[in-house]
């Protein structure tokens, strides 16, 4: 369980194909106090930690987990958004966030706001139902509000601080996110199923 709120920007150290994928993270956090099968949020994919050193830790990525996310798409050398999962008594600053992604998302176009910048996201149309103006979103582990939804995209607005603390601040149009919609409002929806 996560908060979507991002505590380092790691970088990719390597990619080592196995029977899944090892990916090697560079990472500021004090990888003494990871245990070893602790879970890490990794651009908002929950990972298992396999293997760790001074700087660094490992994870193993699934053939289910890349066909669901971007890091099929990602290099040697890209940063990472991370998160360390929620201990009880910690801060609640975002919202919910599993660490389940949902979907592959991408921006559409990044417009000056001032100095926030306004994101413009593709919207996928199974996920549409579950995405709500001034709702909260998880793109790439940050919690995110939403602040119109229009058909087939929606728009967030992204301060400079999270501009400054996550990878929203080197991205560019037609780069893939990671999406995962707000868990209440899954639960909401799967409900109304229910009762028609």
């Amino acid at each position: 369980m996560f908060t979507g709120i991002i505590t380092d920007i790691g970088r990719l150290r390597s990619i080592e194909p196995r029977g899944d994928l090892r990916l090697s993270i560079e990472t500021a956090y004090d990888t003494s106090s990871i245990d070893m099968g602790a879970s890490i949020a990794c651009h908002g994919v929950c990972l298992t930690v396999v293997d760790k050193g001074p700087g660094w830790f490992a994870v193993d990525v699934s053939k289910e987990t890349l066909d669901r996310t971007a890091y099929a798409a990602m290099k040697e050398g890209a940063p990472i958004n991370l998160e360390r999962s929620l201990r009880v008594g910690d801060e609640l600053g975002g919202h919910i966030v599993t660490g389940h992604v949902d979907g592959l998302s991408k921006v559409v176009k990044i417009e000056p706001v001032g100095d926030s910048r306004r994101f413009i996201f593709a919207l996928p149309k199974a996920l549409a139902p579950y995405v709500a103006e001034k709702g909260s979103v998880a793109l790439n582990g940050a919690s995110l509000t939403v602040n119109a939804v229009n058909g087939d995209s929606f728009e967030i607005n992204i301060i400079p601080h999270t501009q400054d603390r996550t990878t929203f601040g080197v991205m560019a149009e037609g780069d893939p996110v990671n999406m995962e919609i707000d868990v209440l409002a899954r639960y909401v929806a799967r409900l109304a199923e229910t009762k028609t």
